[in-house]
């Protein structure tokens, strides 16, 4: 049991201040005071959260837990994410996906990680698919992984208007995204396609084509890297204004901002002037991918490894920064991914939901704690917790 004490909290929507109680980790009260409970075999904590937010656990909807890269050989493969990275970076829970490299990376291997990291703790789910049209699947088909592997909930990253890419016509995405349908259907998930959108001229052609001659909807797709340059950002609003869900990428390296990125903090709040409601958008840290520059010849020309701790500093930028009121940062890097992958009970605080959260300063939103499914998984103020 953990008795959080008097933490103002922002569920995302603000409660104000509070106590929250986790029994086995499932959130089981929130009030203005509860008193310690007492259970027989149930050790108590307590944890002092004067002076801090309660917020929900973010949702990061796009990381390579089995490690990603590839680009530029072998040496450049990335490492697998270890539970303690996501939890010092506020993941409670990730997503995961394969993506330029499914030769050397496999779904078994992604499955695999993803049953360990939920074993420390980390509440992991991951994708079938690839950049690849037709993808390689874990036991035949986008469809059968989607039915019988409990763990995969969608299907990406399939990648479009980029190089990488296999280059094929809407109609051959448009046979995968209905395939990924029924099965996600059948099985009872939301089937989500996660795609990655490269920085090709017309980077929307593809989608919008098949959202004209078919009866797939767009809220079938959400599109990630949609800050990658100034014209794919553009192009995302457009596909945003229409009612898509587009994804800001968090993790960058100086060759993108030099591309023209729109970091994802001053991308979110250029959405909204613009309009776009904010339940549209998600961010993402796409951690443990590589970061390539290629020249215009395709070349590569330089690589770095994506931080998942990029999540939560984008999400403090948007408040202190670019003054993103709380409730709304937090729909973006919480209940938003969530919602849309139909993870009903994570990306936000409520009595029977998973608990996962965050404290957080309220000056500077610097993360204090750290649960995930009823755990004290990571704390930087020892003081602030006592046994009961």
């Amino acid at each position: 049991m953990i008795l959080i004490k008097q933490a103002h909290v922002f569920a995302p929507d603000d409660q104000g201040p509070m106590d929250v109680l986790i029994i086995n980790e499932r959130i089981v009260s929130m009030a203005g005071s509860i008193s310690p409970p007492s259970l027989p075999g149930q050790a108590l904590r307590q944890l002092d959260g004067q002076g801090c937010l309660l917020v929900p656990g973010l949702v990061d909807p796009l990381v390579h837990l089995s490690g990603g890269g590839g680009e530029g050989g072998f040496d450049r493969r990335t490492r697998p994410l270890e539970a303690e990275a996501a939890f010092a970076a506020g993941i409670t829970t990730a997503i995961g996906c394969l993506g330029t490299d499914a030769i050397t990376r496999s779904h078994a291997d992604l499955l695999a990680t993803v049953r360990g990291l939920r074993c420390r703790g980390l509440n992991a789910f991951c994708l079938t698919g690839s950049y690849a049209v037709p993808p390689p699947t874990l036991i035949g088909s986008v469809e059968r992984d989607l039915l019988l592997i409990p763990e995969m909930i969608g299907l990406g990253e399939v990648a479009i208007a980029d190089h990488r890419g296999s280059q094929s016509d809407w109609r051959a995405l448009a046979e995968l995204t209905a395939e990924c349908r029924r099965g996600a259907l059948l099985a009872g998930k939301r089937g989500m396609v996660l795609v990655h959108l490269g920085d090709g001229l017309a980077p929307f052609e593809r989608l919008e084509t098949l959202i004209e001659h078919t009866e797939i909807p767009r809220s079938a797709f959400l599109v990630t890297h949609a800050n990658r340059t100034a014209h794919t950002f553009e192009a995302a609003l457009a596909f945003a204004r229409a009612g898509g869900h587009i994804d800001f990428t968090t993790s960058t390296t100086q060759a993108f901002i030099d591309a023209g990125e729109v970091p994802a903090a001053q991308a979110l709040v250029r959405a909204l002037d613009h309009g776009i409601p904010p339940d549209q958008i998600t961010f993402s840290s796409d951690g443990q991918a590589s970061l390539p520059a290629f020249d215009d010849d395709g070349r590569l020309t330089g690589f770095q490894v994506a931080d998942p701790g990029s999540l939560l500093r984008a999400f403090q930028s948007a408040v202190l920064d670019h003054n993103v009121p709380l409730p709304v940062a937090l729909s973006v890097v919480a209940r938003n991914p969530a919602r849309l992958f139909a993870l009903n009970d994570v990306g936000r605080l409520h009595i029977g939901g998973r608990g996962d959260a965050l404290l957080l300063t309220e000056d500077n939103l610097s993360r204090v704690a750290t649960l995930a499914g009823g755990q004290l998984v990571d704390l930087t103020e020892p003081a602030r917790l006592q046994r009961c």
